[in-house]
């Protein structure tokens, strides 16, 4: 019996030596570990920043996929004046002359009247300032576990955080997500993200409307050249009802591919005539 007792005296002597000696490494680790919610923070503000430095134009492949399964990929090209942009496919086949007619003429419309595209450029720099807002509120509006990681790319699982009061209706259907985004731990740069609608969205209390539970979105940006990230995918699926019981259906898809950086300065009618050559694909550029 004695025997037995000092055993078991040294097993857990050892293992108290073992304890002592490895939590120290461990709490090395997980100190060096940054706080998720941190790193969040630090890759919204590079972000915001990059985007508000940024002021290059490029063409790119623009794959748009509509209502009743229907697609359309155009070519665009990005000017001070707006995006101006060319059809190339519709469901998969060239346009007929009589259509590549008509978008030629579409074309020539926006050179002689450039008015039109400043007033899409307004919509979008809306857009813009909207998507900015969100982007800061994202730190404070959710709370962040770490996931798996790949190379220079870290997951992060993020739920709403209870102690987030929105305030608008964009917040609130922001708030009401949960998801998984990816950022480079490298160059400070949101990849992915990705999310799910965790309850009912309910405005002016149902009687503005509501989006119902289950509605997703996902976007993905691209470093297509170095120092440069684009939108790649946007892929929003939501459905719900407005004022009056009118159905609201939020569905966008779309991919962008083939950029191509242009010159900063590069007029609408430059814009048009480097379109009129672009060549349709054989094929979509997704597999």
């Amino acid at each position: 019996m004695a025997r037995v007792l000092i055993c078991r005296k040294l097993m857990i002597a050892r293992s108290l030596t073992i304890l002592l000696f490895v939590c120290p490494f461990l709490g090395a680790a997980q100190s060096s570990q940054e706080v998720p919610g941190e790193l969040v923070r630090r890759v919204v503000q590079n972000e915001l920043r990059a985007e508000e430095q940024d002021h290059s134009h490029w063409m790119f492949r623009l794959e748009t996929e509509k209502k009743n399964a229907q697609t359309e990929v155009d070519e665009v090209i990005e000017t001070k004046d707006g995006d101006l942009k060319r059809p190339l496919l519709f469901n998969g086949r060239e346009l007929t002359p009589i259509e590549q007619q008509e978008s030629d003429k579409r074309l020539e419309q926006l050179v002689q009247n450039p008015a039109v595209l400043r007033k899409s450029l307004k919509d979008e720099n809306q857009d813009n300032a909207r998507s900015q807002r969100l982007l800061k509120m994202l730190p404070d509006a959710f709370l962040f576990n770490y996931g798996e990681q790949r190379g220079d790319l870290v997951q992060l699982s993020f739920r709403p955080n209870p102690n987030f009061h929105p305030r608008n209706h964009e917040a609130q259907v922001f708030h009401a997500m949960q998801g998984v985004l990816w950022v480079d731990n490298k160059q400070n740069r949101l990849a992915e993200i990705s999310g799910q609608l965790i309850d009912e969205v309910r405005f002016g209390g149902g009687l503005l409307g509501h989006l119902n539970k289950g509605g997703t979105f996902d976007v993905k940006q691209t470093m297509v050249s170095p120092g440069y990230w684009e939108l790649t995918v946007l892929n929003v699926q939501m459905n719900g009802k407005a004022l009056f019981f009118k159905t609201i259906s939020v569905k966008e898809k779309y991919f962008r591919t083939e950029f191509k950086r242009v010159p900063d300065d590069l007029t609408v009618a430059e814009a048009a005539e480097m379109l009129r050559k672009e060549v349709a694909p054989q094929r979509t550029n997704r597999p």
